[in-house]
């Protein structure tokens, strides 16, 4: 089993916002995370649904902030994974692509079937018991339209759009895909005409696909290999410290894992969630006092510790010497408080 809870948030996603008049800032605050997160290249799960939720929150209505980001997202903000699609030979070469290399930027997993007149992409969750929020369910869906749109230069429409979870205005939604919208399904489906998987791309680029291919299917064999439970646990207690002392349920669910089974994998590797709770404090204490701008007050904050107290005597056990003693031997100065 490959556990992956780190998501790549999409190239230009914060530039996109901005281009229909929110600001990142306003979606972070909505979805009650730290500022930093903006400049964050990899988010947890839940982060990243989070994120996903509070956009929603932000539009007037669901289905028009689908809409809109679908088809205000410039295609100079593709990362390589969706390029390679962009570029492909035909529409089902790009729905292919889409559906391989979506592994290497989760949670999102695509199954495409194809029957009779029809291809259906069913839309699952991977590496989460979490089910993502509606309107992630729904600018896949219409980002996936898109790219057959962008890559034939055509106005193709889909069969028909099943989402489980109402996501606004179905109307709206309908006048996008040119099909029936069904809410309330037992699935999360997109179902396309067959016969437009063979349009040529007017944006295949043979030679750019001889450089990406081989590039992502490396990419995707180093991922495939199991990642240390270890260090994906420690990575996001990491990113979880700055919002309280997170506890081994939310770490579990997080990586789609049952509270006993991610115990006994630690166990397995030779340590536990408590101490891996203490390393990662320990090390982030570390790295934060080295950053002069930071009070003691903040560091303590920012790995977990309700009062400052706590954090001393805590950094005392670990360091044999207060923070602020311990800092000014790491920067070399005395007028440090």
């Amino acid at each position: 089993m490959t556990i992956n809870s780190r998501i790549k948030m999409p190239l230009g996603f914060w530039d996109g916002l901005r281009q229909l008049g929110i600001s990142a800032r306003d979606v972070v605050r909505k979805a009650g995370l730290p500022l930093t997160i903006i400049t964050e290249s990899v988010v947890t799960t839940a982060q990243y649904f989070a994120i996903w939720q509070a956009y929603s929150d932000l539009m007037d209505d669901t289905s028009k902030g689908i809409v809109k980001l679908a088809t205000a997202f410039e295609t100079t903000h593709y990362p390589p994974s969706v390029l390679t699609a962009y570029h492909a030979r035909d529409y089902r070469d790009a729905l292919n692509r889409m559906a391989r290399y979506k592994q290497l930027c989760p949670p999102e997993k695509l199954r495409i079937i194809e029957e009779g007149e029809h291809c259906e992409i069913e839309l699952e969750w991977s590496h989460t018991q979490q089910p993502g929020p509606p309107i992630l369910v729904g600018i896949t869906m219409a980002f996936l339209l898109e790219l057959g749109r962008r890559g034939t230069d055509q106005s193709l429409k889909a069969y028909s759009v099943e989402l489980s979870h109402p996501v606004g205005d179905v109307q709206t939604l309908e006048n996008y895909f040119g099909c029936p919208v069904q809410i309330g399904s037992d699935r999360n489906r997109l179902t396309l005409y067959r016969r437009d998987l063979d349009r040529f791309f007017v944006s295949y680029n043979a030679e750019l696909l001889e450089i990406l291919t081989p590039v992502l299917d490396q990419s995707i064999g180093e991922q495939q290999h199991n990642r240390s439970i270890t260090e994906m646990v420690k990575w996001i207690i990491k990113q979880s410290l700055a919002g309280g002392r997170p506890d081994i349920q939310t770490i579990a669910r997080e990586i789609g894992m049952g509270n006993r089974t991610l115990q006994r994998r630690l166990s397995e590797e030779g340590t536990s969630f408590k101490s891996l709770l203490t390393q990662t404090r320990h090390d982030q204490a570390r790295e934060y006092l080295r950053d002069s701008s930071l009070d003691i007050k903040e560091v303590a904050f920012l790995i977990g510790y309700e009062d400052q107290n706590s954090f001393y005597r805590a950094f005392h056990l670990w360091e044999g010497d207060t923070p602020s003693n311990w800092r000014m031997e790491q920067l070399g100065t005395s007028s440090i408080n």
